[in-house]
């Protein structure tokens, strides 16, 4: 492992034994900045396990017995608020990736498109303050963007600043570098952020920056 890669304590969430075998492995052979520090078969395992074992992520399924990968995240959310929240499923109907975005999940990836690869990306990407969402996943959230038919007269409404701040989450970059950059308060950009979703009736970076650059606003290329 990286000296520099901090250790990241997860929870795998399905209730298929073998696929959490399968990826508890990939990870101790392949991840080792990722460990595997307990396994659930549903969400009343998880909660259970909580209380005395610290970690960083879930690793959650979604179609699972007893509470739904739903209604698991809306009480981790509330009860857990630090916890980074990776849904992994290949339940990935438009409604089903609305539900959970909306819920507060930090990312999504299917089982039918990715690999545990992709899964190692994922978390080291969701643990660094970013959102992740497998391509296809991604598809789905522009294509639930695009169905609410935004009119284009709401674009008018953004001030220099946070174009400036939509452009910087574009490219990737945390609160706290985007306050740095612009040299301002980490809080400030939390408002900023704010009063952009509520100007577009969303609640996640990755709605915001396609809609900036579905409208114009930012270019792919800027």
């Amino acid at each position: 492992m990286n000296d520099n890669q901090p250790l990241t304590k997860i929870i795998i969430v399905d209730d298929h034994s073998l696929f959490r075998m399968m990826l508890k492995a990939s990870f101790d052979g392949d991840h080792p900045d990722i460990c595997v520090v307990g396994e659930a078969n549903n969400g009343e395992e998880l909660f259970r396990m909580l209380p005395h074992t610290p970690i960083d992520l879930v690793l959650l399924d979604i179609n699972m017995p007893g509470i739904s990968g739903v209604e698991v995240t809306l009480r981790l959310r509330k009860e857990y608020p630090s916890i980074k929240i990776l849904a992994v499923s290949a339940e990935n109907s438009a409604e089903t990736v609305r539900q959970m975005i909306e819920a507060g999940i930090e990312g999504f990836v299917s089982k039918q498109c990715g690999s545990a690869q992709e899964l190692a990306q994922a978390i080291r990407s969701v643990m660094s303050g970013l959102e992740y969402f497998g391509r296809d996943i991604a598809s789905i959230i522009y294509d639930l963007y695009v169905s609410k038919k935004k009119t284009t007269s709401v674009t008018s409404e953004f001030t220099d600043r946070e174009r400036e701040i939509i452009l910087l989450c574009r490219d990737g970059l945390i609160c706290k570098e985007i306050a740095a950059r612009l040299g301002i308060a980490e809080r400030t950009v939390n408002t900023h952020k704010e009063k952009i979703f509520g100007k577009l009736g969303i609640n996640n970076t990755m709605e915001m920056v396609l809609y900036a650059m579905k409208n114009g606003i930012i270019r792919i290329d800027s």
